[in-house]
């Protein structure tokens, strides 16, 4: 059993992503960001649906019709499938813990 808080990572170039359970129908993510963000002309478009919930720290998912959506601790968001969204902003001097589960 892995406790959701451990092994952060220590150098943060780059946002990670670790699979926690994936199953055929089920995928679930811990993702740490800390000023990471989707690159502005990159879009998700994903084919599974997402809820996701901000464990610690802040965030704004922005979606593709301009809605902006700012989650703080505790938070959490429904992206139905082909929803196109992106990570637009993540504090950038303290870590943001999400909880993503990929669903069909």
């Amino acid at each position: 059993m892995m406790n959701i808080f451990s092994q952060l990572p220590v150098k943060r170039d780059n946002e990670e992503f670790i699979d926690l359970l994936k199953t055929d129908s089920v995928r679930i993510e811990r993702i740490v960001s800390q000023g990471h963000i989707t690159p502005v002309d990159e879009w998700y478009d994903q084919s599974e649906n997402e809820w996701v919930i901000v464990l610690e720290g802040k965030a704004e998912v922005s979606f593709a019709n301009g809605e902006i959506k700012r989650l703080e601790k505790g938070e959490h968001l429904y992206i139905p499938a082909h929803q196109k969204h992106r990570v637009s902003w993540t504090e950038p001097n303290k870590l943001t813990i999400w909880l993503a589960v990929f669903f069909d």
